[in-house]
């Protein structure tokens, strides 16, 4: 039975991941770092029953260790690491933080940095020579680039190339991943991925980020003020690559099936979805007039204007982006599989989204180890 190594495990995409390996029969360690208020063990088994409509299971084929991405060995004993990291493994680092302004650069490189250099490190010393390892990157390391962003390695940058420090580490720790190949002979890859969002085929959503951040805030708004006219600092010509979660589950299940993988793999949607759509759902969907207007000046906004404002501190980056994407490699590995997005499974999704945040919240089950 082949195992396959997951570190950041509890994340959306680590655990729905996890989620269909165990069902195709995997054997699945997780690396997940505890909390306060739960154990490595509870954090992970709660990610899952929150992806399974909290229905308590049992999962013989799912190991957990307490781990921490910056101590030296994972702060893990020898015995604990020869035991995950031994035999022909596929190693997935998933961790990661999300954040990506100026105040939390020292964070932000820590984690997205600092830890892919601890964890290649370990992942040297303790795997066999045939073990891969999978770098989950961001299609957003691309940066400012009006280019085509092809599956190649770039050079690392200052941070005027960026929109952010995400995009900046990402971009760097993808050449911490170079470095280990050109020299060391690392059978690394870099997985690289867009906007993540909801399921294609169901329109369940079970992440707030990027587009339903933005949603839930209009939501709040709305309720608050309905039938409010607000003029959004937007782009409506301008697009989001997003991706659904089952399509990058199925591409991910297929770089482990398959013995040869490509080095680098933009998995990004072959179609971007327009801001236009994306705010006329909006206005279907809710009690809100939203107006996109480019270069809107704060002084001329409105209190409920400024509200939204200052809430895009991030997605603001991204108004006024068409970003392309070369997929060359990905589309000789993934043939279509029907989880392709359109704009009816985006609005599915954001319809999804609003009536889940609208319902009151039922206390979720502890899930069955």
């Amino acid at each position: 039975m082949k195992r396959v190594v997951v570190n950041g495990a509890n994340g959306y995409v680590a655990s729905n991941f996890i989620k269909c390996l165990l069902h195709g029969e995997y054997k699945v360690v997780a690396l997940v770092r505890s909390g306060k208020a739960e154990t490595a063990e509870q954090k992970m088994l709660n990610a899952l029953a929150r992806i399974n409509d909290n229905s308590p299971s049992k999962y013989e084929n799912l190991e957990v260790y307490d781990y921490s991405l910056f101590d030296h060995d994972f702060a893990l004993s020898p015995d604990e690491l020869n035991k995950i990291f031994g035999g022909y493994i596929d190693y997935f680092h998933f961790a990661a933080s999300l954040k990506y302004d100026e105040k939390s650069k020292k964070e932000i490189f820590a984690t997205n940095i600092d830890g892919v250099k601890n964890s290649l490190s370990i992942f040297n010393q303790y795997s066999s020579r045939n073990s891969r390892f999978f770098f989950i990157s961001t299609a957003y390391s691309c940066g400012r680039t009006s280019k085509v962003f092809k599956e190649q390695f770039y050079d690392n940058q200052d941070i005027s190339a960026f929109r952010n420090y995400y995009e900046q580490s990402k971009r760097y720790a993808e050449n911490e991943i170079r470095q280990q190949i050109e020299k060391h002979g690392l059978n690394g890859h870099i997985l690289r991925l867009s906007q993540v969002v909801g399921e294609h085929k169901t329109g369940i959503v079970r992440t707030d980020y990027g587009i339903f951040d933005f949603a839930k805030r209009i939501y709040g708004l709305a309720k608050r003020y309905p039938d409010a006219t607000i003029r959004v600092d937007v782009d409506p010509d301008s697009s989001q690559n997003l991706i659904p979660i089952d399509a990058v589950v199925s591409f991910l299940m297929k770089t482990v099936e398959i013995d040869e993988s490509p080095v680098i793999i933009n998995l990004v949607a072959k179609k971007s979805t327009s801001n236009h759509h994306i705010i006329n759902s909006l206005n279907r969907l809710l009690p809100v007039n939203l107006k996109p207007v480019r270069h809107l000046d704060r002084e001329d906004m409105s209190a409920l204007e400024r509200v939204i404002s200052a809430g895009m501190s991030f997605t603001g980056a991204y108004i006024d982006t068409n970003l392309a994407f070369d997929t060359t490699y990905k589309d000789k590995v993934m043939t279509p599989n029907g989880h392709e997005i359109n704009e009816q499974s985006v609005y599915n999704m954001l319809e999804y989204f609003i009536n889940d945040i609208s319902r009151p919240k039922k206390k979720a089950l502890q899930a069955n180890s």
